[in-house]
């Protein structure tokens, strides 16, 4: 009975709550849910695991959400900011290592300009001009989202981290609201850009029904990429002392996630890695079909602590990548330098 859900799902694209509650909770075969979503991500993407260049520009943040180690009341943090010349430099090794997409992350700060963004995109591209830029700085304004676009951004990443709002409140101060955070992501969509969303899996207070709400958002934001990971608690944060995400219900996550969007690109991430030594790879095996190596300055990495024991925070470029790719083969697949844009996936098989 249980396989037949996962292949309906496979079908379908769909369940009825019930019954996706069941896969979610470990109460389905996994190892035919991880072949099942396995097959699918072959059948869209071959063996082929794109990498994108992690930048981290700067972990200053206006915002204090409670989970996160760069919130705006961490004193502990020091803090810093990136120039546009110390991250076309970072793109520039990142570009003689192969990579073709470069991810601008960081804190909602303030004195990254709309202007600061914009001459920063476009030196890229004057620099890069067959690579893709992905932003992931935030909640912005339309007009804000529509200049960088205009200026040369593929590519924006935006979380929404839950789609229940009761229990958004809960993980955010009052100033930040869920109905905002979505807004923006349907301005995103609006003006063009690729977008990608996603939820962390084991957030305090978290439910199962909340799990399914944030699939059926996501089902209605029909976004190109999805993000997911495991909460993973910091020293530093009101949250400190809560547990961790569940590491296995976050791989089935990516395995539905894959089920229902084969056309995707769901990366395996950074926090998959440090809650499991063989994290990303697994993620992999489970599904995703993106890593996203980091080629911030290493003098900076350890203060971009979004949670404790982050890993890969003293690696070169160049360590990183090479290290990556022995896993990702050992795994069975290849990583590859194309750009990767995920629309002539959706036409590709519909």
């Amino acid at each position: 009975m249980f396989t037949n859900d996962i292949e309906l799902l496979q079908k379908e694209r769909d369940l009825p709550a019930e019954k996706l509650a069941d896969i979610i909770e470990g109460k389905t075969d996994q190892e035919s849910l991880f072949h099942t979503a396995d097959s699918i991500r072959q059948e869209y993407y071959g063996k082929d695991v794109y990498i994108r260049g992690l930048i981290e520009i700067t972990n200053i943040c206006r915002n204090n959400c409670y989970y996160c180690g760069i919130r705006c009341d961490n004193t502990a943090v020091q803090r810093y900011s990136l120039s546009i010349d110390e991250i076309l430099q970072c793109c520039r090794v990142g570009h003689d290592l192969g990579f073709r997409t470069f991810v601008l992350q960081g804190g909602e700060a303030g004195l990254h300009s709309e202007e600061f963004i914009s001459e920063t995109i476009r030196k890229i591209k004057a620099n890069h001009p067959y690579t893709a830029i992905t932003l992931s700085i935030g909640e912005r304004t339309y007009d804000e989202y529509l200049h960088w676009f205009e200026a040369g951004a593929d590519r924006y990443l935006l979380r929404h981290e839950t789609a229940n709002s009761a229990h958004y409140k809960k993980l955010h101060p009052e100033n930040l609201s869920l109905e905002n955070r979505k807004k923006c992501l349907w301005d995103l969509k609006q003006i063009g850009y690729q977008v990608g969303s996603g939820f962390m899996v084991g957030s305090p207070f978290q439910t199962t029904e909340n799990l399914i709400e944030d699939l059926r958002f996501l089902q209605e934001l029909q976004p190109d990429m999805i993000g997911i990971g495991p909460f993973i608690s910091h020293k530093n944060t009101p949250f400190f002392a809560y547990p961790n995400g569940d590491f296995q219900k976050t791989l089935r996550l990516i395995a539905i996630l894959r089920l229902i969007f084969p056309y995707a690109l769901i990366p395996s991430t950074t926090a998959l890695g440090t809650i499991d030594k063989n994290g990303r790879e697994m993620g992999i095996k489970a599904g995703a079909n993106v890593v996203m190596p980091n080629l911030s300055p290493i003098a900076h990495r350890k203060e971009y602590e979004l949670y404790d024991h982050k890993i890969c925070t003293d690696e070169e470029a160049a360590e990183s990548i090479k290290a990556l790719e022995k896993k990702v083969s050992k795994a069975g697949y290849q990583i590859v330098t194309d750009i990767g844009h995920v629309s002539g996936y959706r036409a590709k098989k519909g």
